[in-house]
């Protein structure tokens, strides 16, 4: 790819901006969120949005909104109905910070919302990005919104060589988006600048022949279909692998379930009480009981099923159900002893849901009912 001067002459980006905004206003999806945005939608949007596909978090953003319409409903809902709402997003910490701040914004402010992007950053949760977005949509500040798709288009625009995970290379994308941004619609160019890179400059293989900028960018490309070297990053998050046993407690009954601590993975969510093997290595068989059981006993049954692996962003987990039969008058000193259907209700991970039923059939059959 031949080397371009980074510069861009201010005329020439002043009639890229207008030549945007008119492109997003034939090309942007219908998404139900942009009619008559509020506050609490956008910023409801934007939380589930965040790490996640628009076609997977519509059906999120439907449902809280159908559950818990305004923010005092959603402050008032008990955190388990709020993670069980949101259990198969991941990141569940974006679920704890979203009804904290929906909490402080109920109470404290007296349902008040934050009137701009600075005091929408002091809200748990919310980021230069997501205060920029919901201030910029529904408050119509001028604040530049950056997200990921923000950050690719602008240093391929510019013809930025430097990493976009560093300093130098941020800087120059931050200095020109407030510059570049709209003075009488800044939401709406906010939106038309991540929606070009949600559908046209895409990670790999932008559609650069379909982009209102391509006569001004820097790294147009004149084979179709391939994919810029721009942007550059310094380095990846290493992707760690881990191995992990559940210990499923049954008396067929009735399983035993723990709360994990809020930090780390699947912080808040119930799960059979686990352990990781010890530095990663490969699985010791069988695994000692659980030590949260205290005093109380049981009996190995084996393992259940076959190990499968479970994939988090920055975690490659293979993990196992190991089975074991309780005494009687079982009472472990922690989590709780609960009927299979009541423990279902819980808030659980992904990793755990999608094997419950043939687990709890396998281990009720032999059970008196």
């Amino acid at each position: 790819m031949q080397e371009k001067s980074v510069m861009i002459q201010k005329k020439d980006w002043i009639v890229g901006r207008r030549l945007l905004l008119e492109w997003f206003e034939v090309h942007q999806r219908a998404l139900p969120w942009r009619e008559n945005p509020t506050p609490y939608a956008t910023w409801l949007c934007e939380i589930i949005m965040q790490q996640t596909r628009i076609d997977q978090g519509l059906r999120y953003w439907n449902e809280f909104l159908t559950i818990w319409p305004d923010v005092q409903r959603l402050a008032a809902a008990p955190l388990d109905d709020i993670l069980k709402a949101w259990q198969g997003l991941g990141y569940y910490s974006r679920a704890r910070n979203l009804h904290r701040a929906a909490r402080i914004i109920a109470s404290d402010r007296k349902g008040k919302f934050p009137t701009n992007a600075a005091e929408w950053r002091t809200m748990p949760g919310v980021g230069p990005y997501t205060a920029a977005a919901i201030s910029s949509i529904c408050l119509g500040e001028r604040v530049a919104a950056i997200d990921g798709n923000v950050l690719r288009v602008i240093s391929r625009l510019l013809g930025i060589e430097e990493p976009i995970d560093r300093p130098a290379g941020r800087k120059q994308i931050e200095a020109f988006s407030d510059e570049w941004l709209d003075d009488i619609d800044p939401g709406k160019h906010n939106e038309a600048v991540m929606e070009l890179g949600a559908t046209v400059c895409t990670p790999r293989a932008p559609q650069c022949s379909e982009c209102p900028l391509a006569n001004i960018c820097k790294s147009d490309q004149a084979n179709v279909g391939s994919t810029p070297s721009i942007p550059r990053k310094a380095g990846k998050t290493k992707v760690q692998n881990m191995n992990l046993t559940f210990h499923v407690v049954t008396d067929g009954q009735h399983i035993w379930m723990r709360q994990r601590p809020e930090n780390g993975v699947w912080g808040g969510l119930w799960e059979f009480p686990s352990h990781v093997e010890s530095d990663g290595d490969e699985y010791t068989s069988p695994p000692l009981p659980p030590r949260e059981m205290g005093a109380a006993t049981v009996s190995s049954q084996g393992m259940w099923g076959q190990s499968f692996e479970h994939i988090l962003s920055h975690r490659r987990i293979t993990c196992r159900f190991w089975l074991w039969k309780p005494s009687a008058g079982f009472h472990p000193d922690e989590g709780r002893w609960l009927p299979w259907r009541e423990a279902h209700k819980l808030a659980i991970p992904r990793a755990l849901d999608r094997f419950w039923l043939d687990l709890e059939k396998s281990q009720s059959t032999n059970s008196p009912h």
